[in-house]
């Protein structure tokens, strides 16, 4: 499995790069860039396995989903210039929707059918999905409350104050855990980490893993020059576009990361990609993208569509009541993977 990926990067970044500059048929490009990030999310994957190793579940967690969430964060810049704000909100819904639904879903299901009980650090995944749930309603929730009782300009103002907030929050949520309170909550390692040596070394997981997201990055802005025509071929809504195939995209290293732990019983890593990845767009990739917006012709407020928030808010509950009891199987995965179909299907109606 690995020579055939090896054989995807070697066809399909060079493939990327031609067809970016010659201007091949936009549809073609799509599905080459697309089995072009597939084939880089793999060494990300290998990569993150070997670090997990190496420092152990929770920094290669946050390896993977920090390059994993670059992907994300490169796309919505291009699209924040660009003045597709309808666009960049629609993908960091789909983002959250996709992390706790599809990246969780997949690889508990997959992990589930080889594994039939698979636990993890439940003291890890309360403090994320309890700092999700408390970011979720402070960052989605009150503006979308609000904006309909003050001015746009006012709510600008909101927004941005509570982006502060949010990565002050972040920051000190990650030295809590990295720092000052690292092991304390420690428990038994995955089962499949003990004595195990890892694929390879410190710094070349480091620098595969950097050259992967950097290159994933590269063919992903490539990508969305691609929507508008696939759309129009296939007659796919923007809001359809944003919320799940820019999302879908965006998260095919996480993905591929999680699904890849989860076979290696390595639950703790999928859930550090899978929640820790969503929390980091509420608390991290969205107050930036709103600082940033401000630098922009039309800066973005924190005010996402009805449809969108109440879908968020449905997966952050459902992946909570899921993952507090500190184990999983694949039966609870297939349930994710299913709601997730049913909101993908109806926005693909709106």
């Amino acid at each position: 499995m690995n020579k055939i990926f090896f054989l995807i990067v070697l066809i399909g970044v060079p493939s990327s790069a031609a067809g970016s500059i010659l201007g091949w048929d936009p549809t073609w490009m799509f599905g080459v860039y697309s089995i072009t990030i597939l084939g880089l999310a793999s060494y990300i994957g290998r990569s993150t396995d070997s670090l997990s190793v190496i420092a152990g579940p929770r920094i290669g967690g946050l390896l993977s989903v920090t390059f994993g969430n670059a992907v994300e964060l490169t796309i919505s810049i291009f699209a924040l210039m660009a003045g597709y704000l309808h666009i960049v909100l629609a993908s960091l819904t789909g983002a959250v929707i996709s992390n706790l639904l599809l990246v969780a879903g997949t690889s508990f299901f997959i992990g589930g059918i080889k594994y039939k009980r698979q636990q993890f650090n439940i003291y890890d995944a309360r403090h994320n999905i309890g700092l999700l749930m408390f970011s979720v309603v402070v960052s989605f929730v009150f503006p979308f409350i609000f904006s309909g009782k003050i001015s746009d300009d006012e709510i600008l103002w909101l927004s941005g104050g509570i982006a502060i907030i949010m990565l002050l929050l972040y920051f000190s949520a990650l030295f809590f855990r990295l720092v000052t309170h690292r092991g304390v909550y420690a428990e038994k390692e995955d089962s499949g980490q003990e004595q195990e040596t890892p694929e390879w070394g410190k710094w070349k997981s480091i620098i595969i893993l950097a050259a992967s997201a950097i290159t994933v990055a590269l063919v992903s802005d490539q990508l969305v020059d691609t929507f508008e025509d696939v759309a129009e071929s296939f007659g796919w809504s923007e809001v359809f576009i944003g919320i799940i195939i820019v999302a879908i995209i965006g998260n095919f290293a996480e993905n591929i990361a999680a699904i890849y732990m989860a076979l290696q019983n390595k639950i703790n890593v999928s859930v550090e990609i899978a929640v820790g990845s969503t929390l980091q767009i509420a608390m991290f990739v969205t107050p930036i993208l709103v600082l940033l917006s401000f630098m922009f012709a039309t800066p973005m407020p924190l005010v996402f569509p009805t449809e969108a928030l109440i879908s968020m808010l449905l997966s952050v509950f459902l992946a909570t009541f899921i993952i507090n009891d500190g184990d999983t199987n694949w039966f609870e995965g297939l349930t994710l993977m299913c709601a997730y179909i049913i909101i993908a299907i109806g926005f693909y109606f709106i």
